[in-house]
């Protein structure tokens, strides 16, 4: 995703600094490039994970019911089927487009390639990172609202519960 965001303004900067790296005038763009990224990945696992639906077919009891409970579990497999296939068609033809843009930007701009990988490697720091923060912020808010002696602290857990569902 980093590629993308190299225009001729980026490619005339590089140049202005004889191809030294600039880490804070990139850093807006590994920025986007990160949440892009997490954006395509958190839509990527909407459709590859399915535990919770062979999940709700294991966990049927209702013996009586059998019919009902064979013709969802056919609707269910049907729908597994359906994301799984669109998962791998998606993957497939990002990884293509990507390989593809990323061939031809290098062969074009040999000379920003170390560039290239510099961005690449703080994006995935960076994706690497952000999870901490995001789930710890919930955490410390619920931590004090239950370790609050009265437990008066009510809207602290309420606030945590909505930073993690964000």
């Amino acid at each position: 995703m980093n590629c993308l965001f190299f225009t001729d303004q980026t490619m005339h900067k590089i140049s202005q600094s004889k191809g030294s790296y600039n880490i804070i005038y990139q850093l807006p763009k590994i920025f986007y490039s990160t949440i892009i990224t997490s954006l395509i990945n958190t839509i990527l696992k909407l459709l590859s994970l399915s535990e919770n639906s062979i999940l709700s077919i294991k966990n049927e009891n209702n013996y009586d019911n059998y019919q009902i409970i064979c013709q969802k579990g056919i609707k269910i497999k049907k729908c597994l089927f359906i994301r799984i296939a669109v998962f791998y068609f998606l993957s497939f033809i990002f990884m293509f487009f990507f390989w593809l843009f990323i061939s031809c930007f290098c062969a074009v701009y040999i000379n920003t390639q170390l560039i290239l990988i510099y961005d690449t490697l703080f994006s995935f720091l960076a994706s690497m990172i952000y999870p901490f923060g995001i789930n710890l912020i919930p955490g410390i808010f619920r931590i004090s609202s239950l370790r609050n002696p009265k437990r008066n602290k009510e809207c602290l857990y309420k606030i945590s519960a909505i930073l993690a569902f964000i």
